[in-house]
Order: C-alpha cells, then structure tokens, then sequence
C-alpha cells in the first residue's frame, strides 16, 4: 500500500524538481521520488535542526519550502547518487558505490561517535549517514558496513567468508580498501604475526573446549609466529572438525575467519561440483591458487565427505573421484607450506578417506558434540548479556535447551526478545524466555504443523 505523502504528486520543490511517490518514511522524514527518477528527502523541522546542529549537515544544504501550515526542510538527490535508509537498500555493484559508503561512515563518525547508524539515512550527495535517533540498541559499524554491504543481511565486515559469497565481486583486495575508507581494520594484520590495535581475544561463546583448541593450535602460533618458527613450526596444521548437524561447526569457523581477518575461501557442492569429468578436479585446484596467490588466508572445505570419500567404497571408486581425492592429496601440503589455514567440516567423518585423514595432511581431527547444558548457559548468557533483562534464571533455560543445536538457543534469544517487544515492555523476563522455549521444540525429522487461518 502507498505511504501518505507529505507532498502531494506534482509539488515543485524550490530547485524545480517535482515531486512524484513517497518511497520511504520514518517519523519526521520521507524519501520521495522525484520526476526523472531522483529523489528527496523531506524533513520535519525538529530532525533537520537536530542534524544541523549536530554539524551533521550545515544549513545551506536545506530548501526550505511551506506547504499549507506545515513547514519543511528539502535535500534533493540526483539519480546516479544514493539516498536511502540503511537498512532498506539494494547491495552495492561496483566497488565504487561500496567506497563512496565507507567514506560516509567514517565522515559521519567523524562528527557523531555515538548515534545509532543501522536505521540512518544515507546521503550520497553529502558523504554522511544521517541518524534518525531512534532507542533502539546500537549496532557495531562493521556490521552496518557489512549490511548495507550484503543488502541487508546481517553480517559483519570482517566475515570474509560470508562476505566472498555474498558478494562475488568484493575479493579481498576490494575489502581491505573499502575497509581502510570506512576508518575501520581487520582484527589481524595481513602479515599474520601481530595483532592490529586493541580487540577483544577470540571467543566462542557456548563452546569453552573448541575456543581453547583454536587458540592454542591456530592463534597462538599465528600472533607469536617468531617464537614458534624458531622450533621448527612455520604454520598451523590443517583441521577436521567432525559432529551432527546444529551442533556449531560452522559458527565456530566463521568466528575463527572473522577474528583472523584474513581473505577466506570455501570448497563446497555449490562451488565446485560438476558433473564433467575433469572438471570438478580443475575447479578445487583454481580455489587452491587463489589462497595461495592471497596468503596468508583461510580455506574452509564444507562436507568434506562429498569430495574426499573413501576411494575404496562404492560411489568413490570411479576414476573421477580417484581424480579429486589425489588432488586435495597433492594441494593441502603445499598449501599449508604457502600459508593457507585449511579447515573441513563433515557429518560422516568414518566416509573420508583415510589418506586423507593422516597427520601430515590433517593433525587435528576434532569431534563437536551437540552442547551441554553448560555450554548452552554461556551463550545464554553472552545473547541476554546484549540486551535488556531482568529475573532470568538462565540455568533452568540452559537445561530445557541442552543436547539441542546452538541455532535453537539463537533462536530463542530473538523470540523472547520479539515476545517482549510484542507486550510492551522494555526488557526480557524469565515468561518471554518460557514462551519462546515453548514455541521452539526439539525437531525430530517430523515436519512441524503450525495451522493458521480458520477451522
């Protein structure tokens, strides 16, 4: 349904443009469409002063016009600049249009360090971000610069690996640029061997005994990389993470990409399956060059057991499977020697195989159980320790959700939160959790029967 305009259809804006559709609107501005496909923005008097005064925006950039007993402040934009919500936009294109948004954060945090910019307005023809000071909780930049990046999924700037899939066109050349104009950095520098400024230490919210493993075979030798290769260790040793789906390989691994910054590269069906002879062997060693061409890097390989079944069962006896299986053979060596971090992910681990799975090739082979009840109390705690709560007793929470994928707890976190809203109050207590909890039960391969209409 259309909004209701402030402006009807035709008004002549004091540049001459005239009006046409209201696109978008909040409560003190809406976007119109303007007539040659521009747009602009109309503001009540209390937003444009508020940003005027902020030095968000100087006077001299407003129109002003009255329209019956209405007064209101004007930005025109032509059609080849972006003016729109955050986060309601089509993702960039070129890496120009991605540039032309970082130089607009930075601009804007220049001024404002602290105004919450996931629901701003975007003014290309400004550089800025205009914040439209709503209450909701401030989102990280890296993660409105990943958003606005993605067309609004919510990922962080530094996922490079959800990043590189997301956007085919952003390798990590691209990244780093439009990182370095949006005044933020990886956490690690592209060197591997020390840390970039002050950060957090690498966490795994849920899972104490696989953040200790990453941290003692993966970052540890990479930020002390010169006491490590004076005893003979140049670089971490390729891994296996093995365990039933839900049960957070591939959360941990993004949050190991994520930490290290590094460009990030996936083998997966999608990427690589073909059903050409030949062709599926070509495709893994091209993924394999481009990790090595951007090392130090992360190669991620997921369900591995499609790729790397054991050559003497079955449906991987054929020549072509024979084929992929001595090509990861030959690559995961010499990868790991050019500074490739390898890491495979598998459901079936007793399918891969067994050249494969000899240290040389992969040292660490690393089961991931489904949580227990103490992991599930950790990421209760870091989800609510985000937002707003009260009178929660995590630990009957944690013991309802336990053994359960860690998606579920995610899950709840959100619907308690959205069940709070939905009542009106300003935090979670302990019966927004309970109904949520109530509303996601444990799937047990029977699809779930949810009636909505009228019986």
């Amino acid at each position: 349904m259309p909004l209701e305009a402030w402006l009807p259809v035709g008004f002549t804006l004091p540049d001459g443009a005239r009006t046409r559709l209201a696109l978008q609107a909040g409560e003190d501005w809406q976007i119109v469409e303007t007539v040659g496909q521009g747009r602009a923005l109309v503001a009540r008097p209390v937003l444009a002063t508020r940003w005027a005064d902020s030095k968000l925006v100087d006077w001299g950039a407003w129109q002003t016009i009255q329209f019956g007993a209405d007064s209101m402040f004007v930005l025109t934009s032509p059609t080849n600049r972006r003016l729109c919500p955050v986060n309601d936009s089509r993702s960039p294109s070129t890496k120009s249009e991605a540039l032309a948004f970082a130089v607009s954060l930075r601009e804007t945090r220049s001024i404002d360090v602290l105004s919450p910019l996931q629901d701003a307005l975007y003014v290309e023809t400004l550089s800025r971000l205009l914040p439209t000071y709503s209450l909701l909780t401030p989102v990280p930049d890296d993660i409105v610069l990943g958003s606005w990046l993605a067309g609004g999924a919510q990922v962080s700037v530094y996922s490079t690996r959800r990043m590189s899939s997301l956007l085919g066109w952003l390798g990590s050349a691209n990244l780093a640029d439009v990182l370095h104009q949006a005044g933020l950095r990886p956490a690690i520098e592209n060197s591997g061997e020390k840390a970039s400024g002050i950060r957090a230490p690498f966490a795994l919210a849920g899972r104490p005994a696989l953040e200790q493993f990453f941290r003692e075979h993966v970052i540890d030798i990479i930020e002390n990389a010169d006491r490590y290769r004076a005893l003979g260790i140049e670089f971490p040793s390729a891994i296996i993470l093995h365990g039933p789906p839900g049960c957070g390989k591939t959360f941990a691994v993004d949050r190991l990409v994520e930490y290290l910054g590094w460009p990030s590269f996936s083998i997966d069906a999608t990427s690589i399956g073909s059903p050409f002879i030949h062709e599926t062997s070509r495709k893994v060693a091209e993924v394999f060059d481009k990790a090595i061409k951007e090392a130090p890097s992360v190669l991620v390989i997921d369900e591995m057991e499609a790729f790397l079944a054991d050559r003497e069962m079955g449906a991987g006896s054929s020549h072509h499977r024979v084929e992929e299986v001595g090509e990861f053979l030959r690559r995961i060596p010499e990868a790991i020697r050019s500074r490739v971090l390898i890491v495979a992910m598998t459901n079936r681990l007793e399918m891969i195989d067994p050249a494969i799975q000899r240290r040389g090739r992969f040292d660490h082979v690393v089961h991931v159980g489904m949580p227990s009840k103490e992991e599930v109390l950790g990421l209760l705690q870091e989800l609510f320790g985000k937002v707003p709560n009260e009178g929660i007793d995590f630990s009957a929470i944690a013991g309802a959700l336990a053994s359960r994928p860690l998606s579920d707890v995610a899950f709840v976190a959100r619907e308690s939160a959205r069940l709070a809203a939905r009542s009106g109050r300003t935090s979670i207590d302990q019966s927004s959790i309970l109904l949520a909890v109530q509303s996601a039960p444990a799937r047990t391969g029977e699809p779930e029967s949810r009636k909505i209409g009228f019986i």
